[in-house]
């Protein structure tokens, strides 16, 4: 078991950076702020639990660059866990209880283990780690007492999963401290699902998680939803020219858990209506079979959106082939192609509630006018959508340029990605 001293001796290690550059990048000076990160995090984490044996762990968050809102319905994606994480000191205690201290939302709870329960107006966090729980007993497994102190880079509420995050960090340490590290990703992404569906009552999927704890790029196929598919990409054909970045548009998507369940909703209620539980049940030659029914209960909307779905799970197939044939032109117009059916079809990037805010599509305006100038390049709602952040996807030597004219309009900080191969991870054991 590693101490606090040995703690503090591997985080000035060459073992260590060669380890945080699988992380994060090659960058002199991202390496020495991450180092900086992890050892003022070690350091509350001893002025808050006067520590002896710690782990160090890190779960990141992800971008999804194609099959947006198909999860939920049983379909395909392509994400990718990113250099943007949440991380943990985490040591076993034999008290039963679980403490967390959170730097970035300043929270810091006990869960008593022997006797747990739901509070009143608790925050998001403590009923996500709740959730969990009762995720892991649900799903068979052990849980045990811990003490943590975490801290996240993940943009909250903007479309890079910072809450799945999260969960696949508490999974990953539950794992690691009562579980042997045996448990799989997809049983550790049905947990975090699961807290989200009964804590948050959000209808999600298992994109996040999965992204999240998996690692690098991949390709996930939900038909079997006990049992995704899950393909690793290769992406060199667009990372050696090409940059990701993600665009904070100005807002998040925190209070639109309404508008993000209408999608699935509806998608459910043009299955329903055919016979189905989801539209993977079905195919597209049913659906529009049954057009003109479907326009009238269900609606227009919700046909609308399960078009989407089966165009967007035709266009995964496309461009893992194109991957594979490095074709970075041909990936890069089916990424607009899915941007664009998000825009118009599945209709995800403003709220209806509140047409006169539209950061997601001005920002996708102003980029694609870039794009066009510069004649390379893709871009698209990120995420859930409705508000939050956009991707890009430029030629490296524009995107000094692009950043200059985002700032013009008055655009912040725009985020460079990197795709990471390492999911949620315990940095000891790498």
């Amino acid at each position: 078991m590693p101490s606090i001293a040995d703690t503090f001796q591997l985080l000035n290690s060459e073992m260590f950076k060669e380890r945080l550059i699988d992380l994060y990048g090659e960058s002199q000076e991202a390496l020495s702020s991450q180092i900086d990160r992890y050892t003022s995090l070690v350091n509350e984490y001893t002025q808050r639990f006067d520590g002896a044996d710690v782990y160090l762990f890190s779960s990141p968050g992800r971008s999804e660059i194609s099959g947006n809102h198909t999860d939920h319905n049983l379909g395909k994606v392509i994400a990718a866990s990113i250099n943007m994480d949440c991380i943990g000191v985490a040591e076993k205690n034999t008290e039963n209880k679980i403490c967390i201290k959170s730097i970035t939302y300043s929270e810091d709870f006990t869960i008593d283990l022997t006797r747990r329960e739901d509070i009143k107006n608790a925050s998001g966090t403590y009923s996500i780690v709740r959730g969990i729980l009762d995720g892991f007993e649900k799903y068979g497994y052990s849980i045990g007492g811990f003490n943590v102190c975490i801290t996240s880079d993940v943009i909250s509420a903007a479309g890079v999963s910072s809450s799945a995050s999260f969960e696949m960090l508490i999974c990953s340490i539950l794992n690691f401290f009562y579980n042997h590290n045996e448990m799989d990703i997809i049983t550790c992404a049905k947990i975090g699902q699961y807290a989200e569906n009964t804590k948050w009552n959000k209808q999600s999927g298992l994109l996040d998680q999965i992204a999240c704890g998996y690692g690098g790029l991949i390709t996930i196929d939900f038909k079997d939803g006990q049992s995704p598919v899950i393909q690793t990409l290769n992406f060199e054909a667009i990372d050696k020219n090409y940059e990701l970045l993600i665009i904070p548009t100005g807002a998040n998507h925190a209070d639109l858990s309404e508008e993000y369940s209408s999608i699935p909703t509806e998608m459910k209620a043009v299955a329903g209506k055919l016979g189905g539980e989801v539209l993977r049940d079905l195919s597209i030659d049913e659906v529009l079979k049954h057009f003109a029914e479907l326009r009238e209960s269900p609606g227009d909307r919700a046909l609308l959106r399960a078009l989407h779905f089966y165009e967007e799970n035709s266009r995964v197939d496309q461009q893992v082939e194109a991957l594979k044939n490095d074709d970075a032109d041909e990936f890069l117009r089916l990424v607009n192609e899915s941007g664009n059916s998000s825009w118009k079809w599945l209709q995800n990037c403003y709220s209806n509630s509140a047409p006169e805010t539209q950061g997601v599509t001005v920002h996708l305006a102003l980029t694609e006018r870039f794009i066009k100038r510069i004649g390379k390049g893709a871009c698209r709602v990120h995420g859930g959508g409705f508000a939050g952040v956009i991707m890009a996807l430029l030629p490296r030597e524009s995107t000094a340029s692009y950043t200059e004219y985002m700032n013009s309009f008055g655009v912040g900080k725009i985020f460079n990605i990197r795709v990471r191969k390492y999911g949620a991870v315990n940095l000891n054991l790498l």
